[in-house]
């Protein structure tokens, strides 16, 4: 874990000690939905962003800290407020996901526009589930604003930072309460696909080795010879099916870096070594997994098709999504990570 911050001599014997006992801790996390800057670049939504694209979990600083990098200078690019960072459209409320890739005794969560707190969630100095949502009221604040989301850290003196751009319509919360989405962890017990190497079954193919048809033939004087038996060769060799296609992402599986898998018809890689866990889907944690095929699906979706990453949605375009209905709030082509429950300023539930 980087410890990348100057503190006065006069504290550092006392920070020192913390450190030396909380030093293994490992803890990393950051706001996924509505996307947090760190979120849109490592999902490519912003390009030229540098090493924050491989590890949005990592903007770690001190406490108390105002910047969007945490005064990381590596991660410098989250404070730039010249880059056309994308803002969602939310309401008077918004519900902010956190992803936890490596959860840690939390002091509490904080969230601020500018200098105004705007809420406090306590953390009761227990580690967090790797995923969880905070609804926070966004008082009288209207138009394009920047929320600054803390995580507080129970035993160091470190948090962990997260920007999201916002654009606050004032309507009574538009945001879809879908933070129950990281339920669809379910669908992907498409674990069934690998049951086609049930393929190799075509080895009953040998059975029609039953050659004796020829013994219709007077020809059993030639059985003393033993030659017969030789035709039977073992000619089901060739069934072999080839290179494994890459398996179907499941939770519980230690993943290594490299190691591919599937989830919704979409080839990942994973980026860090991890164990998956419920919400940890590769489309919702691009610091976890990149796509390594061209989506499935492209072209113009027809109404009230199921939505699918890499169509061209226009304004107004209706798709279902976990059995939900979503229209199109604007016009924009769909990357992982941008499920319609994820991704307000995106779309509406109808």
């Amino acid at each position: 874990m980087r410890k990348r911050f100057a503190l006065p001599l006069m504290t550092m014997g006392a920070v020192t000690a913390t450190m030396a006992v909380a030093a293994p801790a490992q803890a990393h996390g950051y706001v996924s939905g509505p996307p947090s800057r760190q979120a849109l670049c490592a999902q490519g939504s912003v390009p030229d962003c540098g090493p924050i694209a491989f590890e949005p979990q990592s903007v770690e600083g001190p406490k108390g800290l105002t910047s969007c990098s945490g005064g990381i200078s590596e991660f410098a690019v989250l404070d730039d407020e010249s880059r056309a960072w994308p803002a969602a459209t939310v309401g008077r409320s918004v519900t902010f996901d956190w992803i936890k890739t490596a959860p840690h005794k939390t002091s509490n969560w904080e969230y601020f526009i500018g200098d105004e707190l705007l809420a406090t969630f306590d953390g009761g100095g227990v580690q967090p589930p790797s995923t969880l949502s905070h609804t926070v009221d966004l008082g009288d604040h209207v138009g394009r604003q920047k929320v600054l989301a803390v995580w507080n850290i129970a035993d160091t003196p470190m948090a962990f930072y997260s920007c999201i751009d916002v654009n606050i319509d004032g309507s009574p919360s538009p945001t879809p309460t879908g933070t129950a989405s990281p339920t669809p962890t379910a669908s992907p017990t498409g674990t069934a696909s690998p049951t086609p190497t049930a393929s190799p079954t075509g080895t009953a193919s040998p059975t029609p080795t039953a050659s004796p048809t020829g013994t219709a033939s007077p020809t059993p004087t030639a059985s003393p010879t033993g030659t017969a038996s030789p035709t039977p060769t073992g000619t089901p060799s060739p069934t072999s099916t080839g290179t494994p296609a890459p398996e179907s992402w499941q939770v519980g599986v230690a993943y290594q870096i490299g190691d591919e898998v599937t989830y919704d018809g979409v080839s990942y890689r994973a980026r860090q070594a991890h164990t998956a866990t419920p919400g940890w889907e590769p489309p919702r944690v691009p610091a976890l997994w990149t796509a390594v095929t061209p989506p499935p699906a492209t072209g113009d979706p027809a109404p009230g098709d199921g939505w699918a990453v890499g169509v061209a949605y226009q304004i107004g375009d209706e798709v279902t999504y976990d059995g939900v209905s979503y229209r199109a709030r604007q016009a924009h082509t769909a990357t992982p990570g941008w499920e319609p429950p994820h991704v307000p300023s995106l779309w509406i539930r109808i």
